[in-house]
């Protein structure tokens, strides 16, 4: 029998993960999920969300983080389901168009690379930052990636994009120092999804050769399983940065193959 005077049991800790359609982001808020967080998923497939809340029963809302009216809707549906406090948002949506040298630029790809990662970060975060201070325990994770740090030939786009979010981490954690929120980056190097290498290179041949002879690059799981820890550490624990690559992966241009790692 529950005693009358037993605590009432804490609410479940919640999260907004952007990009939830696929890859990292899908992996992730099926992992918060299983970890008991009341997870909103949001993206613009709307076919694909509904696909993950029948696997996780994750809330879903249609959502592309480029459009302010869009983001202006996902902040009312934060307010509506989780009474307008949010312990974390989890900045995942981005991706990589093309693979040009900057000669040869395509000026609309860079755009929508910036487009998605950097202004995207920004619109998201402005909008759920009052949610995430009324929590009282919040944290910004910004997924970047290992060509945040060092440039490679015909990159520059997605370089540049993916250093725009990582200097958002940097100047976030600034300016909220002395609030309880936390600002995460976590940058990966190789991971092998379903969709990422597809996107941008627009071939299924193209995109399986950026893999040939690594026997195990990383997966989606892998990344979600480090950003759950990040999430699910002591609020006092701060993940400023944390790169992760294949035991195969020593650098962007450092890749062993066909050597059974």
């Amino acid at each position: 029998m529950t005693s009358p005077h037993a605590a009432p049991a804490p609410k479940p800790l919640t999260a907004v993960v952007t990009g939830a359609s696929s890859g990292i982001g899908r992996a992730s808020a099926a992992r918060l999920a299983a970890d008991g967080w009341r997870v909103l998923a949001v993206a613009r497939r709307e076919d694909r969300l509904a696909e993950l809340a029948a696997d996780t029963g994750v809330e879903t809302l249609g959502v592309d983080v480029t459009d302010q009216g869009s983001v202006d809707a996902l902040s009312a549906r934060v307010q509506e389901l989780f009474d307008g406090e949010l312990n974390a948002v989890l900045h995942i949506a981005g991706g990589a168009f093309g693979l040009e040298p900057v000669g040869a630029a395509d000026l609309d790809a860079w755009q929508r690379m910036y487009d998605t990662n950097v202004a995207g970060t920004a619109r998201v975060t402005k909008a759920l930052l009052p949610a995430l201070r009324a929590s009282g325990r919040g944290s910004i994770l910004i997924l970047s990636s290992t060509a945040a740090q060092v440039a490679y030939e015909n990159g520059s786009g997605y370089n540049a994009a993916k250093a725009g979010q990582h200097m958002i981490a940097d100047a976030l954690r600034l300016e909220l120092n002395g609030e309880p929120i936390r600002v995460i980056e976590i940058a990966p190097g190789m991971v092998r999804t379903e969709e990422f290498s597809l996107v941008r290179l627009g071939d299924a041949e193209a995109a399986a050769k950026v893999y040939d002879g690594v026997e195990h690059p990383l997966t989606a799981q892998d990344c979600a399983d480090v950003i759950a820890y990040a999430l699910n550490a002591p609020q006092h624990v701060n993940l400023d940065l944390v790169t992760i690559r294949p035991l195969a992966q020593a650098a962007a241009h450092k890749v062993a193959r066909n050597r059974g790692l």
